[in-house]
């Protein structure tokens, strides 16, 4: 899939823990680690919105695109 998920790389970033990034966007840890792993077919808008308000960070910093 073309779409890189860098969530990983934005949480090493501001030193967050998947457990901390869990708690502060109310999602359960499966969700967020199948998120992370790029394994997610689609994210709400709304769980995007939170993540990048915990993060600091904005959409393009999360989600990548890159042509085969």
């Amino acid at each position: 899939m073309p779409i890189i998920v860098n969530l990983d790389v934005m949480m090493a970033k501001r030193k967050m823990s998947l457990n901390e990034l869990s708690e502060k966007v109310d999602l359960t840890l499966s969700n967020l680690s199948i998120l992370k792993t790029g394994k997610a077919k689609a994210i709400r808008f709304t769980t995007l919105e939170a993540i990048c308000n915990a993060l600091d960070c904005q959409p393009g910093d999360i989600l990548e695109y890159r042509e085969k």
